[in-house]
């Protein structure tokens, strides 16, 4: 299932907005200003963002840019501002699109249906399996048997790399590559934090890997495979 994050201050509009994103078989967080926003985008992964651009604390324009510098999801701006300045502000900070208030939720919701399809090609859902971890490639989502486990976007992007080079072993220079291309700025000795919190989520003893094994000297090895 599609996770969405509706950012919105004003209660009778972000309860509209996820009465109608339910409705429409999605699931839905709600942050009520921007640090609880960027807060719930940290802690777990979302496949689009509702983004209001005037809140309380640090505005929408900020959020967009602090996600920006982490992720590319798909993010819809609401605004009652109508100047075309504000518009291009947004677009230049990477917003997907804008939805000017007062709007129409079911116009709402078909952009949101086009952007999930045309990003996630959710129609060709592919399964990557190894023991009980089954790893949905276009929902984006990770299971132990029955059980959903939590990734941020990063997470997912590295686990997926891993899963889909089974029994490869990759550098730390070759994870970065794939999973977020040649322009990632961050460094190659992070990858280590992530590989260690998607450990604690995965393995039954982080400490004893079953699954995501280091080789010394070399990268990573994800074990296994895929049914």
């Amino acid at each position: 299932m599609f996770r969405i994050l509706v950012v919105e201050d004003e209660s009778e509009i972000s309860s509209i907005v996820m009465k109608y994103i339910e409705k429409s078989g999605y699931e839905c967080r709600l942050a009520e200003n921007g640090f609880e926003a960027l807060e719930l985008f940290s802690a777990q992964h979302f496949h689009l963002i509702i983004l209001d651009v005037m809140m309380p604390g640090i505005d929408g324009f900020e959020v967009l840019a602090r996600i920006r510098e982490i992720s590319d999801v798909p993010i819809i701006m609401l605004t009652a501002k109508q100047e075309e300045v504000d518009r291009i502000k947004g677009f230049e900070e990477g917003a997907d699109d804008y939805v000017v208030k007062p709007f129409s939720p079911r116009e709402l919701i078909s952009r949101i249906k086009v952007f999930l399809k045309r990003i996630y090609n959710y129609g060709d859902e592919m399964i990557l399996t190894s023991g009980q971890l089954r790893l949905f490639t276009s929902s984006m989502k990770l299971f132990e048997g029955e059980e959903e486990i939590e990734l941020t976007s990063t997470e997912f992007k590295l686990l997926h790399v891993l899963m889909r080079n089974m029994n490869q072993v990759l550098t730390r220079e070759q994870l970065i590559e794939l999973a977020f291309g040649i322009d990632y700025e961050g460094f190659d000795r992070s990858i280590d934090t992530y590989i260690k919190r998607i450990r604690q989520k995965i393995e039954p003893d982080p400490k004893h890997p079953l699954y995501l094994k280091t080789k010394y000297g070399s990268g990573y090895v994800f074990g296994g495979e895929i049914e």
